[in-house]
């Protein structure tokens, strides 16, 4: 996505979840989550068809990853190109830190539809960086993210659009900012048996300018992981050519972009606290 507006595949997301059941806590704010949706659909509707339910397989996938983390006490979570996503808000918790990394194009409209939109974003940190050049793992932790305590680290439905060299990159530089037993939640697509229904999907998004750049074979995918710190502790092979995988941070690996031990912000910090909603 190159200009301010949400891509036609974010669109596409949004209506779909507005028809998904999420799993409910005791916390959170659902209703912002399903307004920013709504905002993002802009009245899009959601096709019954394969994509459908891999959607929404996806999507109980990596709720079920952020509840089991806020549950089991870990404070911080990173969504890695968050979009319009919506699970800051939905399962929002007192004490749980949220830092969204995206592209600044993406980022400036979802603050704008936010702050329009009266959601409170208070405990939401908005890190600019675009993912094939700048130093995510320094602007992470310019950002207040805490590489000495566990952290849940979310790439849902993007690596599919990254060259394997920025995954990797990617990857690395999350596993650089954490400690060992830190979850990731990854979605990937599978070089499975090919089908019309993968075809009709990647040729869709190449005509709306988001063409499918990354499709590994099964062990691939996993060692891809593992040579970058994470190893693979769960597999859910969805429609067979899209694996959801939850992983483990292992063995630590060299900060790639740390010029003094303790990153320190600076003027100018790519940290962007989005506006608390109102008082009413």
């Amino acid at each position: 996505m190159e200009d301010s507006s949400a891509s036609q595949t974010a669109r596409r997301v949004a209506a779909h979840r507005l028809d998904y059941e999420r799993i409910a806590t005791p916390y959170g704010d659902p209703a912002a989550d399903l307004v920013l949706a709504a905002d993002v659909a802009d009245g899009a509707r959601a096709p019954r068809n394969r994509m459908h339910d891999y959607l929404r397989a996806r999507t109980a996938f990596f709720d079920r990853a952020v509840v089991n983390s806020v549950d089991g006490g870990i404070g911080q979570i990173v969504v890695g190109a968050a979009g319009y996503d919506g699970r800051a808000f939905r399962y929002a918790k007192s004490g749980v830190r949220w830092f969204e990394v995206d592209h600044p194009a993406t980022q400036a409209d979802k603050l704008a539809r936010v702050g329009r939109l009266g959601i409170d974003a208070s405990h939401v940190r908005y890190v600019q960086a675009d993912f094939t050049t700048d130093p995510v793992a320094s602007r992470l932790t310019e950002a207040g993210l805490d590489p000495h305590a566990p952290a849940l680290f979310l790439l849902e439905g993007v690596a599919v659009y990254l060259d394997k060299a920025v995954i990797e990159r990617v990857l690395r530089q999350f596993r650089a900012v954490t400690v060992t037993g830190s979850p990731l939640a990854i979605s990937v697509s599978l070089d499975a048996a090919r089908s019309q229904a993968r075809d009709r999907f990647q040729a869709s998004v190449a005509a709306m300018g988001e063409p499918a750049r990354s499709v590994l074979a099964a062990d691939e995918a996993l060692a891809l992981l593992a040579a970058q710190g994470w190893q693979v502790a769960e597999v859910r092979d969805r429609l067979r050519a899209a694996g959801l995988l939850l992983a483990r941070a292992t063995d630590p690996v060299p900060y790639p972009e740390r010029s003094h031990p303790t990153p320190r912000p600076a003027p100018g910090s790519a940290d962007v606290r989005a506006p608390s909603r109102p008082a009413p």
